[in-house]
């Protein structure tokens, strides 16, 4: 079953909506057993890295979180979800991140109009899982203020500016900046990627 982290904010309903679509079996989720009882985790996020980082802070999530990724647990990460797996973030800089990525999340440059909204396409990596069965160009949907630079683990980059990351996937770890959910059939098909290779 499908844990989705509830840490009383972000873009649940639609998540929600999305893999009830797909047919998956899922459930909200909000204490640390919870976590380490979970078969897959996704966390989503649309709003503040701070008050998400307080927010699993608070509920005692952080911890069991890095243990199920640790433990190879299949994590997906959306939008901030994916943000609060880097070290920090320019938006609450007195905060740590979940920090399995050395990087930190900075904002847009002076000059960009933000939030970037709206769909863009992405320069996916030949090896990309998430992406698999997409035919190119691949547009997706973005609501973002702040972004990941490019990384090791970046499957996927979008050009807004400059080039930021916009899907990361290593071993049992995926994130993605865009909403999949808000992504059409492409968001359904990332996101049914996620499920059947996880």
């Amino acid at each position: 079953m499908i844990s989705i982290i509830d840490y009383g904010a972000g873009n649940l309903r639609s998540v929600q909506n999305t893999l009830a679509e797909l047919g998956a079996v899922y459930k909200l989720i909000d204490t640390p057993d919870a976590v380490l009882k979970a078969d897959k985790l996704i966390l989503p996020g649309v709003g503040h890295f701070g008050q998400l980082m307080m927010s699993l802070d608070a509920l005692k999530l952080r911890t069991p979180i890095l243990e199920k990724i640790a433990s190879g647990t299949p994590f997906f990460g959306i939008c901030l979800g994916m943000q609060a797996l880097f070290s920090g973030s320019d938006e609450a800089p007195e905060l740590e991140g979940l920090n399995l990525y050395p990087e930190r999340i900075q904002r847009f440059p002076a000059g960009a109009r933000v939030p970037h909204m709206g769909w863009n396409s992405l320069q996916v990596k030949p090896d990309s899982k998430l992406m698999t069965g997409l035919p190119e160009p691949i547009y997706v949907y973005f609501a973002n203020s702040y972004y990941a630079p490019p990384v090791e683990v970046t499957s996927a980059t979008c050009d807004y500016q400059l080039p930021f990351t916009a899907a990361i996937e290593r071993g049992n770890v995926y994130g993605v900046q865009f909403h999949p959910e808000k992504s059409g059939p492409t968001g359904l098909r990332i996101v049914r990627n996620f499920l059947e290779l996880a």
